[in-house]
């Protein structure tokens, strides 16, 4: 893996980071896994810091931006292993709160992590926390795909940490963070989307949760960026897409 990194914002105070460490070989396509940091003067949230097995590389990028102990609190969308498998490692390696749906508190206990007093446990319809001057907002995405999931809206940057809501199975070009032609695009998102993702109806709720917002950029866990007019392509084809239980006729 390299160690590479992108810069989605910076005005010298604000910066989102993301990462990128591809771990999960698709045949011939991978399944690339983004991490994200997000830093307001000298405290930072890290976003779906993923496996165990990437966290000494994500730890050495994320040091290049912050210290390690200037993390303050550590967001995981939903259980995934890609997700939140290094929980233990951070748990050890720094003083961060962990922000998770109260579904998986429990669970992480799989994952050799047993601090549940450093827990900060999201309630199913969300919640806001100061975050220097501005605020991150936890937006519910239940069932897209994880029965308890969660969005991340970071309010001075307007960029949307979407989790699987966007993910793309896709081989990532040398350089390539950013969707240049959603038309080409879909056929990397449907296959995923059309089995993850619960129902069209789940997929209109959280369509609408977005419409509220003011976006820059959705950021997936998987794949790449959306930005301008990308954002609303994205959005109007999720909101049509049938998927999930509407296919329930060819999976049973």
């Amino acid at each position: 893996m390299d160690n590479q990194y992108k810069i989605l914002y910076d005005d010298g105070t604000h910066k989102c980071v993301m990462f990128h460490f591809d771990s999960e070989a698709h045949e011939d396509a991978y399944l690339s896994v983004n991490q994200y940091l997000v830093i307001q003067n000298n405290s930072a949230i890290l976003i779906d810091p993923g496996s165990e097995s990437i966290f000494d590389e994500l730890y050495d990028a994320v040091s290049e931006h912050i210290a390690i102990e200037n993390i303050k609190y550590i967001f995981f969308s939903h259980q995934d292993p890609d997700v939140s498998g290094s929980i233990a490692q951070w748990a050890i390696s720094t003083n961060a709160k962990f922000i998770m749906s109260g579904l998986w508190t429990r669970f992480m206990s799989h994952y050799g992590f047993t601090q549940m007093s450093r827990v900060m446990v999201l309630p199913d319809h969300g919640a806001k926390l100061h975050f220097g001057e501005n605020y991150l907002k936890f937006i519910p995405a239940h069932f897209l795909h994880s029965p308890g999931n969660f969005s991340l809206y970071d309010t001075k940057s307007k960029i949307v940490f979407s989790g699987d809501i966007g993910a793309a199975v896709v081989a990532s070009p040398e350089g390539e963070k950013e969707v240049k032609d959603f038309e080409a695009h879909k056929e990397h998102l449907l296959g995923f989307h059309k089995r993850y993702m619960g129902s069209n109806k789940l997929c209109q709720a959280w369509v609408s949760k977005m419409k509220q917002l003011e976006i820059s950029a959705i950021a997936p866990q998987h794949g790449f960026v959306f930005k301008d007019k990308n954002i609303e392509l994205f959005l109007a084809w999720l909101n049509e897409l049938q998927c999930g239980s509407d296919l329930i006729d060819e999976l049973y």
